[in-house]
Parts: structure tokens; sequence; C-alpha cells
């Protein structure tokens, strides 16, 4: 009796092409998605965007630049990346700032003036000239990252001038040179100093950090006096996947009312579908706007988000989310045809969208083509839209690609499903 249970359930599951999908899609699925973010591809890792302002000008700062800019991991910037025909200007401390508060980039250096006659410190109280890096708090790799790799640039780009600061440490502390041993070491820096000159030094692959003799002063310009800097990323990026949930397990009651027949008493009156599937949208937009309201609220009662000073972007990117949600949940319910499809279909496409789009796992430290394919979803647009409100403090004018975005995307999507509903007209 064993042999023709399972062949019974097999028969089943081969018909339910929807549980089929979920048991064999779903998990493959995901299995690519995280192997591509961490599979570990040299040619997939994401390289970190620094901008770079030289204010010294001096050889040894050049050598320096030059340095980084060698650095694979590395996509230097020292003027705006715009698309413009015209030449932007250079980097300056203060434009580099406004960058990375404007989420251009995660972290600037700034080579201050008078580095080069001492880029090096072996002690307290001395005075070199620190390197000032300025970054954003959300990301917690790239300042780790770019302070490993200046140490080695500096390291393998401007030997001769450390050697030249470490000369003068010598003297200083150690009460300097017999006449042949000054002798050697002239010659030894002479030598170094032509290498420099003639660029053939700094090509050395090694990853030595060097052991942090460049000094640098860090300072976070976004997030520095947020109490709970990641709740609101949290808040956004969990809040707006279980929005998709529930926008599409709502708009289900239409297949319900199919089912039940009371869909075709409803359209026998003078309701139209376009009016009923508008009503439907806006009661799941307002659903939608409720639920993210009280994840807010609850983040601001328990983990101290601040909410109240940024009610109007708030208030913008939420009703923007929740259209999309909600457009998003019709155009699921009218492409099924009952409610264990309507599962299964958004299950697979929910958690796909919120593994690709950010909901669980931040996309700056997702490869570059995972990155472009996250804006293909509405998590993305939304997550961005909560982050540039609550991260950086940005005006509600600031919002306008993220609410267009998600506006249109409400659109295209209602009037897609609009278009499939007229099968219940003509049922």
């Amino acid at each position: 009796m064993i042999l023709p249970i399972i062949r019974t359930a097999l028969v089943s599951l081969r018909r339910d092409r929807a549980a089929l999908a979920l048991s064999f899609v779903l998990p493959i699925a995901f299995f690519s998605i995280f192997a591509v973010i961490f599979g570990g591809q040299r040619d997939s890792t994401p390289k970190i965007t620094l901008l770079l302002v030289d204010e010294d000008r001096s050889p040894a700062s050049q050598q320096l630049v030059r340095g980084l800019q060698r650095e694979s991991s590395l996509t230097i910037l020292t003027r705006p990346n715009a698309k413009a025909k015209e030449v932007q200007p250079d980097y300056s401390a203060a434009t580099a700032e406004a960058a990375v508060k404007s989420g251009e980039a995660p972290v600037a250096l700034i080579i201050p003036k008078g580095f080069g006659k001492n880029p090096i410190s072996f002690g307290p109280g001395q005075s070199a000239a620190a390197i000032q890096m300025l970054n954003d708090s959300s990301d917690v790799i790239a300042p780790q990252v770019v302070s490993g790799l200046l140490q080695k640039a500096a390291m393998t780009s401007m030997p001769a001038s450390m050697a030249d600061v470490g000369m003068k440490y010598t003297s200083q502390y150690l009460g300097g040179l017999t006449p042949d041993q000054q002798k050697r070491m002239d010659a030894n820096l002479n030598a170094l100093h032509a290498l420099e000159s003639n660029g053939q030094l700094g090509a050395s692959s090694s990853s030595d950090s060097g052991g942090g003799m460049i000094p640098v002063h860090t300072r976070a310009v976004v997030g520095e006096n947020k109490k709970s800097p990641m709740v609101s990323f949290y808040a956004a990026s969990i809040g707006v996947m279980f929005l998709l949930f529930t926008a599409s397990g709502s708009a289900g009651v239409l297949l319900d009312e199919a089912d039940s027949g009371t869909l075709d008493r409803v359209l026998s009156s003078h309701i139209t579908m376009t009016s009923l599937l508008a009503g439907k949208l806006t009661y799941n937009i307002l659903l939608a706007f409720t639920q993210l309201t009280v994840m807010f609220l609850w983040g601001w009662a328990v983990f101290h988000l601040d909410l109240f000073s940024h009610i109007p972007g708030f208030i913008v990117m939420g009703l923007s989310t929740a259209v999309a949600v909600a457009a998003f949940g019709m155009l699921l319910a009218s492409l099924c045809h009952t409610r264990a499809q309507l599962g299964a279909v958004s299950t697979l496409l929910i958690l796909i969208m919120s593994s690709v789009g950010g909901s669980m796992f931040p996309r700056y430290l997702m490869p570059p083509a995972m990155q472009k394919a996250g804006l293909f979803t509405i998590n993305a647009w939304a997550i961005d839209g909560f982050t540039k409100v609550f991260w950086r403090d940005l005006p509600v004018t600031a919002l306008w690609p993220q609410v267009l975005v998600l506006l249109t995307v409400g659109l295209v999507l209602f009037l897609a499903a609009r278009r499939i509903a007229r099968r219940w007209e003509f049922a």
C-alpha cells in the first residue's frame, strides 16, 4: 500500500504547479542569489568608491594618490562623476564631505597641506599632518578597508619619503649616524628617490598594511549623533518585505469572492470592475501605510528611533511605498486562479525581491551586478528613500527619484491588474 500512496502524492504534486515550483524553484533561486553574494568570485567583489582630495600637492602626496589609484579594490574619484560635458572642479574638503553625506560614496580621504613634509609619525607629540577620513557610519566595512589600503599604498609608493622622515627621527632620538653610515644611507636614499622619480616603485602586490605609520583622523559625517543608527534601516527593510506579504494576502480576497460567486453579484450591480479594483487598492494602501506606521512607532517607543522629527519624509515615503506594494498585490491576485496558487507565487516572488532588493542583506555589500538587479524591485527604492529620510536627514525634495519610481510602478501594476481582471467580467 505504500507505493500507491507515494504515487498518488507525486501525481498531486505534479498537478499543483505552484506547489511544485515553490518546492524546487525557490530553494534553487535563493541558493543562486546568496552564492553570487557570498561565493567569493574575484570578479564580482564590490569595489569601494573613495573620494580623494589632495590639498598638499607635494611629490609625496601625489605618490600616495597614485598608489591608491593602483588598488583594484578602490574606485578613486577626484571630481564629481557627472554626465555633463563640462569638466567638473576637483573635490574640496567641503564638497567631499557633502558628497559622503548625500550617499555618493561611503568614504572620503583629505590629504592636508604639509603632509609631504612629515608624512609619518613614530610616536606621540610629533607634528605629522594627519589624513582626514570622512565616512558614512552605516557602512562599517569600507573605512576599515580604506584604512588598510592607505597604509599599504604609503609603504609601496613612497618609501623614499618615509625613509627621509625615518632618518630624521633616527638623528633626533638616537644621536645620528657615523660619517660612513651617513654616507651609505645618503647613497641608498638617493637611489630610492631616483627609482621614485622614474616610476619604478609602487607596483608591489603585497597585502601588508604597513603597521599604521600614516596618521589618520577618522570622523563619521553621517550617523554620528544617531542614538540607534541602524533601526531605521531594519524598520524599512523588514517593513517593506512584510507589506508585500500583507498586500498580496489582502488582495487575495478577490479570489475568495470569485469562488463564492460574490464577485459576480457585485459586478451585476452598478459597480464597475475599475471602481471595484480602485476601492480595494485604496483599502490595501491604507492597510499597508497603517502597518508601516505601527512598525515605526514601535521602533520609536522601544528602540528610540527618531520618528517625529522626520514626519513629512515618513508620510511621503510611507504612502509611496504603500501604493507600490498594494498594486503589486492586486496584480498577483489578478494573475492567480486560486488562493493556494497566490500563496505559492507571492512567497516565491516576494522572497526573491527581498533578498535582491536589500531587505535581507544590505545592497552596498553586494556585487555591482546584484546592486543593479536590486533596482528592479520595490524593496530597493523604498529602502533608499527611507534611508534618505532617517539616516541622511535629507529634505523631502530629495526623495523625488524614489517617489517617482514607486508611484509609477504602482500605476503600471494597477493598470496591468485591471487588464487581466477582464476575465472576471466576461466569465
